[in-house]
């Protein structure tokens, strides 16, 4: 495959997608997008799968949403188990395989964000079981065969078709409730998907084409959002922009970006979305020297010179945080933060050294505009 490395911004033509040699996998799965499917659809996509006893799991924020998708699943729920976690503590993944044998579940429906649809994965996992997911939020994972799961501070991920959710049910009503402050950091996490699948190794046309749409149908979205978030078109286009993101990550290998936020979510307990929003900016600016084919999509899709200083301002004119140091980080936990990244290997655009993460995580400590040139930047490899 060609690297992007070999392609100068003059190679890169108005709109052209087309690269010579790649390969896209795709996965089996069902969606259902309208308002109100959530209660209306849900029932008949586990009749689909010929499940007749489903757990229905969430987190305590979603509860509510989540009794009313098991009410309309009716005989056929076979309980709620409102325990889902950020980052998928593995005890309680333990808790809810448990819970599934002992109600004699024959699949699971995931509801409300990444968290839950994360403990939905790692019962399909465990078990075999089929999952159907309802997300509430922008998080894509509902979209990837990718797991994760935090034990002892420090947080495995892998790709496993079992855990792709079979049925994916898409209500625009669910995320009117979702406060502003999370709609913006989720949407944000949806974009840094797409972001990463344009530089990834097995990138392909078809992954730029829903890359391209997915970042400027979101990054036109959350501002609606954000002036009136009882918009149902905005929250119906910043659901479709998170399917894209989130199909993005599911056909492409993950890179710095999301390395960086697992190991500060999953080792120093900084929050998912937050997370992405603050480090999106400086990752991209670190791989930027490497990445023409990719900076020229998000450059159309944001029109914007600037992709990652659009990206600061666009979070933080939104009133998103913009520093680690907002979300709790210890400055002192950078080095060894940055140790960890480095020390474990995985696909990047550019080569991922301890000292070259740590430039990035300093960036992000601050939170001032990153730069994309100059010495914090400066190739490490």
């Amino acid at each position: 495959m060609t690297s992007q490395g070999d392609i100068s911004e003059g190679d890169i033509s108005q709109g052209d997608f087309f690269q010579g040699d790649f390969s896209y996998e795709t996965r089996p799965v069902r969606v259902v997008f309208r308002p109100g499917a959530a209660v209306t659809a849900t029932p008949g996509e586990a009749a689909r799968l010929g499940r007749r006893r489903l757990l229905v799991v969430c987190g305590r924020r979603g509860e509510r949403v989540a009794r009313a998708v098991a009410d309309a699943l009716g005989d056929s729920c076979a309980g709620l188990h409102a325990e889902a976690r950020m980052h998928v503590p593995v005890e309680n993944a333990d808790r809810a395989v448990a819970v599934v044998r002992a109600a004699g579940a024959d699949g699971c429906v995931a509801v409300g964000g990444g968290s839950a649809i994360g403990l939905g994965k790692a019962i399909a996992l465990r078990t075999g079981l089929p999952l159907i997911a309802v997300p509430s939020t922008y998080s894509g994972s509902e979209m990837t065969p990718v797991w994760g799961l935090t034990e002892h501070g420090a947080k495995r991920t892998g790709r496993d078709p079992v855990v792709q959710p079979r049925s994916v049910v898409y209500d625009p009503r669910l995320t009117l409730s979702l406060p502003v402050p999370l709609t913006v950091t989720s949407g944000v996490n949806a974009l840094a998907h797409a972001v990463e699948a344009l530089y990834a190794p097995d990138a392909s046309p078809l992954v730029s084409v829903m890359a391209e749409q997915g970042v400027r149908a979101m990054a036109e979205a959350l501002p609606r959002l954000a002036a009136d978030p009882k918009d149902l078109d905005a929250r119906g286009r910043a659901l479709y922009a998170a399917w894209l993101c989130g199909t993005c990550l599911g056909a492409a290998t993950m890179g710095l970006h999301h390395k960086l936020c697992h190991v500060l979510g999953g080792t120093f307990g900084l929050p998912h979305a937050e997370t992405h929003t603050v480090i999106l900016p400086y990752a991209l600016a670190h791989n930027a020297p490497a990445v023409p084919h990719a900076l020229a999509v998000l450059r159309r899709a944001l029109d914007t010179d600037d992709v990652p200083g659009a990206l600061w301002e666009l979070s933080g004119r939104l009133g998103a945080p913009r520093s680690l140091a907002e979300l709790g980080l210890k400055e002192s936990d950078v080095t060894p933060a940055a140790d960890r990244v480095a020390g474990e290997p995985y696909a990047n655009p550019r080569p991922v050294t301890a000292e070259g993460a740590r430039a990035v995580l300093l960036a992000a400590y601050g939170g001032g505009p990153p730069e994309s040139t100059g010495p914090r930047f400066a190739d490490t490899g």
